[in-house]
């Protein structure tokens, strides 16, 4: 009977993992920021046969790695189908993650420990909704929790080579992805630290020899499938730009990023902030610290190891200048698993349940009260979001979608009652991803992919024009029904501008550019241009031949798309 409920629970899990991170899959484009950039650079590695060195438009793209795009890329030549393939990677990616995390509670602890960490992972709002996102993060954050699973393996249950050898080769494959993957070889700091100190249970440390040098050989091996052949046709190329794209990608991502303040600046202190979107986990932290304290007392190394990991990545990401909130999310998978074991204790408290039911109660409200006000009132909220989003001003599907969501935390609360608030919490929570992905992705897709735009303009300037793009962003190439030229994506928008209208010059009957309302200089009629539509909180213009007034050779003042990120 033990056995068939083990089992039961495992299929639970996993059934709804799929559900929760799969929900809406197929159902909606690429959205921005980054989502439309990845695709895009994907689907011209599929066009063009060039993989190695990817291109965003008419450009060499150098700020990632390109590991990501090429399983884009890959899921598609497979499946045949972007709006799958596109997202695909970071499903499997989540899911990876999740089965690291369960495994690694089961064989330190139980069976039972590993579905109590894989469900506080599963439900942190953090990784929910970057699994749900075709970006960099969920991937790396698998490679560099593979790579702590090697290493947990090694020094906890171990001395095991293969494992370490596997975490070296995980945290390669986590550099070539985003190139901060080698911070999960920080595990080694405190798992050296417990096995000379004797903590328990004791590993075997890497001793001099042949098999300690499996990790470096495994981490070579792996970063040498991309590094290797980019350096040597980067350093033979006769176009200059492959060899700015080595350095660039080499140096400007890497040590540049983090040692400078030119992306994304926020104070020492920023990643607590962003770890309170760890809940429904991250709450039980007042009651998880004490226990830790206990336990790194009795010298368990089953703690000290995730924990100080944890710590080690806060610290390194918190000297930085540069912070984003996803930059912490690889922490995320290993906070879980030091906590698991003390959930099953902290869930019988009476607090706890009390902040489980007092969240499920607000988060049902909420959405229910958000829902109904946007059904039978026009709150200013309302028309604020429509206006972003680009959607029409009569529409009700996101009214719905809340007003669901909300139904479905109450009927949770109905269900569940006060006797289980926990599963009161996680249903309401499962509700949102699940309607979000079903209901919201075909809602939102128009607006937020600028597949509406790009079916507008192509509508408007007809099947035989030729497009071409000025200060564009990513997701207007990708969406575009024809083949769209540009002139540049990092060229400051003057210099876009003028070479759109020279290339407008050459068949001005059928040729037209769709321009960014705040790129059209002086020597724009825009009595004469059409504007089109708005889209990802940007005005966009149909310019003809006719419009241009006169050369566009004097600078405005226009930023660069650099400067213009999302």
């Amino acid at each position: 009977m033990l056995e068939t409920r083990a089992s039961r629970d495992s299929w639970l899990f996993w059934l709804t993992a799929l559900l929760v991170i799969g929900a809406g899959l197929g159902l909606r484009d690429p959205w921005p920021s980054d989502e439309p950039r990845f695709a895009l650079v994907a689907r011209q590695m599929v066009e063009s046969g060039e993989w190695l060195f990817p291109h965003r438009g008419s450009e060499l793209y150098p700020d990632k790695p390109p590991l990501f795009m090429w399983l884009q890329a890959a899921a598609y030549t497979v499946l045949r189908d972007w709006r799958v393939a596109f997202l695909l990677p970071s499903l499997l990616a989540s899911l990876g993650t999740l089965w690291c995390v369960v495994d690694l509670g089961r064989r330190l602890w139980t069976r039972r420990v590993g579905l109590y960490a894989g469900w506080a992972l599963l439900f942190a709002i953090q990784f929910t909704y970057q699994a749900k996102k075709a970006q960099i993060d969920p991937l790396v954050t698998f490679w560099i929790t593979l790579a702590n699973y090697g290493l947990l393996r090694h020094f906890l249950r171990g001395p095991d080579w293969r494992m370490w050898a596997l975490s070296w080769f995980a945290a390669g494959l986590g550099t070539i992805s985003k190139g901060v993957g080698a911070i999960a070889l920080l595990m080694a700091l405190p798992g050296l630290y417990a096995v000379l100190r004797g903590w328990s249970p004791r590993a075997s440390a890497p001793r001099r020899g042949a098999r300690a040098w499996w990790g470096p050989v495994a981490f070579l091996a792996a970063v040498s499938l991309w590094l290797v052949p980019m350096v040597i046709v980067a350093t033979g190329h006769a176009d200059p730009a492959y060899r700015a794209y080595m350095d660039n990608i080499l140096f400007h991502q890497t040590a540049g990023r983090y040692g400078g303040t030119w992306s994304h600046p926020q104070p020492p202190w920023y990643f607590l902030g962003v770890m309170l979107t760890w809940a429904p986990a991250i709450l039980a932290l007042p009651w998880a610290i004490p226990a830790w304290r206990r336990r790194l007392r009795r010298r368990d190394a089953r703690y000290l190891l995730p924990l100080a990991w944890w710590a080690l990545v806060l610290l390194f990401f918190s000297i930085a200048s540069g912070k984003r909130d996803v930059y912490i999310l690889p922490a995320l998978p290993m906070a879980c698993l030091a906590l698991a074991p003390l959930l099953p204790g902290i869930l019988r408290r009476a607090w706890p349940r009390r902040i489980a039911l007092g969240w499920a109660v607000a988060f049902a409200l909420a959405m229910l009260g958000a829902g109904l006000a946007m059904l039978l009132g026009n709150p200013g909220f309302e028309r604020r979001l429509l206006e972003a989003r680009g959607l029409a001003p009569d529409a009700q599907g996101l009214a719905w979608l809340l007003t669901a969501v909300g139904v479905w935390g109450c009927a949770g609360l109905l269900w569940f009652g006060v006797r289980r608030p926990v599963a009161a919490m996680l249903s309401g929570l499962a509700g949102l991803w699940l309607l979000f992905g079903l209901v919201g992705y075909p809602v939102l897709n128009d607006a937020s992919s600028a597949r509406a735009l790009m079916t507008a303009a192509g509508r408007q300037i007809g099947p035989d024009a030729e497009l071409g793009l000025v200060a564009w962003k990513e997701q207007n190439l990708l969406m575009a029904d024809r083949k769209a030229v540009d002139f540049g994506f990092r060229q400051p928008w003057d210099e876009q501008l003028r070479r759109g209208t020279v290339w407008l010059a050459g068949a001005p009957q059928r040729r037209w550019l769709l321009v960014e309302g705040r790129a059209l200089g002086a020597c724009i009629d825009r009595a004469r241009s059409i504007e089109i539509g708005r889209s990802n909180r940007r005005d966009w213009w149909l310019v003809p031949h006719a419009a241009v007034t006169g050369p566009c050779t004097r600078p405005h003042g226009a930023a660069t798309q650099e400067e213009d990120q999302d």
